[in-house]
């Protein structure tokens, strides 16, 4: 049974969430159709595009993405906009959306009753709540990218399989895990031979790119706290490793990045593993899963399929 999004996304319990959305039967998103002959790589760019104006919207951050030819990964963490003022809030929405002509006359500094400032006020807390939602931020997206590919195609019709999956990572190691999983979909399915080589991916744009509109790795503040060389090291290291199932990898042994890690080969693998299997809807250890089962009101059991991480 699909779980309500409040049981999945529970920002008391962490910022950072790995989403999956996947294109209806043999609908393509992006690549070469082979059955039709139809090629839709143009698309890759207009939907990194379009995350990137909703990330510069939204008071979410994009910390990796992989876009693939039936389904694109995020792992998106979501920041409080409760300090925003009421005025920053009608005007970043009103750039998406089309809102309420008083709301408009307050961006405008006309002036209004106490009634209509009510109103406004009342309105800018909806949006307020909007910008810091991960549903509104993927129901903007996908509608985006849904309704362009349907003209483009001259199709109606759902262009999605399904809402939206989305998994809670619960700690920096269930990031780490999910954002190196995240940028090595191109190399394991033999799509691209190595990370700098995956294009449309967040690992491409860090490598490539001095200035990057992703959610920095570092060690400020509000940073991914790894520093981008071990990171791309990390991700090159377990990118070689032959996954049973995956047809690409990166030829050669692992280097021993993983061990400065503190992380059994294996164990890492494993782990690795789970973000592509369906129905579970968080990672950390089993007591920070217990602890994100009572955020969300739901009992900590086998069928919820949550994903421990390996002590």
């Amino acid at each position: 049974m699909t779980l309500p999004r409040k049981q999945l996304i529970s920002i008391e319990a962490t910022p950072f969430y790995h989403i999956i959305t996947r294109c209806v039967r043999r609908a393509f998103l992006c690549g070469k159709d082979t059955h039709s002959g139809n090629c839709y790589e143009h698309r890759r760019k207009l939907i990194v595009d379009r995350i990137k104006e909703l990330a510069g919207v939204f008071n979410i951050d994009v910390c990796a993405y992989a876009i693939m030819s039936n389904h694109y990964h995020l792992v998106l963490k979501v920041n409080c906009t409760n300090d925003w003022s009421e005025r920053k809030c009608l005007i970043d929405w009103s750039s998406l959306c089309k809102i309420p002509d008083i709301c408009q006359r307050y961006i405008k500094h006309e002036g209004l009753s106490k009634a209509e400032l009510a109103f406004v006020y009342l309105q800018a807390d909806v949006y307020r709540k909007r910008l810091m939602d991960i549903s509104w931020f993927m129901k903007l997206l996908n509608e985006h990218i849904a309704r362009s590919a349907n003209i483009e195609d001259n199709v109606t019709g759902s262009f999605w399989e399904s809402r939206f999956k989305s998994q809670a990572l619960l700690d920096e190691r269930a990031l780490l895990t999910c954002m190196v999983y995240v940028d090595l979909n191109p190399v394991r399915a033999a799509i691209a031979k190595t990370p700098e080589g995956s294009d449309y991916t967040s690992i491409q744009e860090r490598i490539m790119t001095k200035k990057s509109d992703l959610l920095n790795i570092g060690f400020g503040e509000n940073d991914i706290p790894y520093t981008l060389t071990d990171y791309c090291d990390l991700v090159d290291a377990t990118g070689r490793a032959i996954i049973i199932g995956k047809t690409g990898s990166i030829p050669a042994d692992l280097p021993p990045i993983l061990k400065r890690l503190n992380l059994n080969e294996s164990t890492w693998l494993n782990e690795l593993n789970q973000f592509k299997n369906k129905g579970q809807t968080a990672a950390g250890t089993v007591q920070q899963l217990k602890a994100f089962c009572k955020s969300v009101h739901k009992k900590c059991r086998r069928g919820i399929q949550l994903v421990p991480a390996l002590e």
